[in-house]
């Protein structure tokens, strides 16, 4: 088995371990709360987002295929990552345009363009909960993402590393939340899974996560089937939540996890992004 197969058997042992599904609330906001930052993408159809929030990342190569063998070239462009005019943000998948020369880390260039878009140095949680609601594309080779990194500027794994959600490859009803830390990361990450109602691919659905001092708890649609404290790691010294986090929103093809696209893989695969948002404490 690869170590991404490995992954997802862990985080489904972990999530039976942990009580996926159970009883357990995860704190959510109330409603005369408000979010310190929101992104609810409304403008013009195929514009960006806010700069002022928003940040793209772009290549493959010299960023050696995003740690995983990935086969996409991240770009600016608005075919990749643009609003729809109503109210949503767009990140789509799509082969590369003929005659690009798109370099690749596991090959000369690569087959796929997608867009990874980052809040890194604009907008971070310190505690609270990170709210994401979403339509994630689904299909063989894909990986969509929608996760946080740590301000710290240490290195990764160091920097510790909270996937909101993930949906891999031919798994379509199935959401992964994982975290990654100095001495838990790649196969020995931990998290759970939860079993969605429909293909992640049918319906918007509600990712979150409430990062709370020496506690993070996964949720879907309000429904909690995670949570991680320092008891729960190799050491409790690893525990990396504590600091500021950005947010990222990519979507993946190929590599470790999901395998290359085939000719069922849907293009555009697109992840439609309808709001984000941020409670409790952080900056912005």
């Amino acid at each position: 088995m690869n170590r991404r197969t490995v992954l997802a058997l862990v985080l489904a042992l972990s999530g039976l371990l942990s009580g996926c599904g159970s009883a357990e609330e995860a704190p959510s906001p109330s409603d005369r709360e408000k979010p310190f930052w929101q992104a609810e993408f409304d403008g013009e159809a195929a514009t960006r987002p806010s700069e002022r929030y928003w940040r793209t990342e772009t290549g493959n190569r010299d960023a050696e295929g995003w740690g995983n063998n990935e086969l996409q070239y991240y770009t600016d462009d608005v075919a990749n990552s643009a609003l729809d005019g109503e109210g949503h943000l767009l990140i789509s998948a799509r082969p590369a345009p003929g005659g690009s020369r798109l370099p690749c880390y596991t090959r000369e260039f690569c087959p796929w363009t997608s867009a990874r878009l980052t809040t890194e140095g604009k907008v971070a949680l310190t505690h609270g909960r990170a709210e994401v609601r979403a339509r994630l594309p689904t299909g063989t080779g894909l990986l969509p993402a929608i996760w946080m990194l740590g301000d710290d500027g240490a290195e990764w794994p160091e920097q510790g590393e909270i996937d909101i959600c993930e949906v891999v490859g031919g798994e379509p009803r199935t959401v992964y939340g994982t975290a990654h830390g100095p001495t838990y990361f790649n196969e020995n990450g931990i998290g759970g899974s939860l079993a969605l109602p429909s293909d992640a691919s049918q319906a918007f659905h509600t990712y979150a996560v409430d990062k709370q001092p020496q506690r993070v708890t996964w949720s879907v649609d309000g429904k909690p089937y995670f949570t991680l404290t320092p008891s729960k790691l190799p050491a409790p010294r690893d525990w990396v939540f504590e600091q500021d986090m950005h947010l990222l929103l990519n979507v993946a093809v190929g590599g470790d996890w999901p395998g290359p696209p085939d000719a069922s893989t849907p293009s555009p695969a697109t992840m439609t992004i309808d709001y984000v948002r941020f409670y409790g404490k952080g900056h912005v």
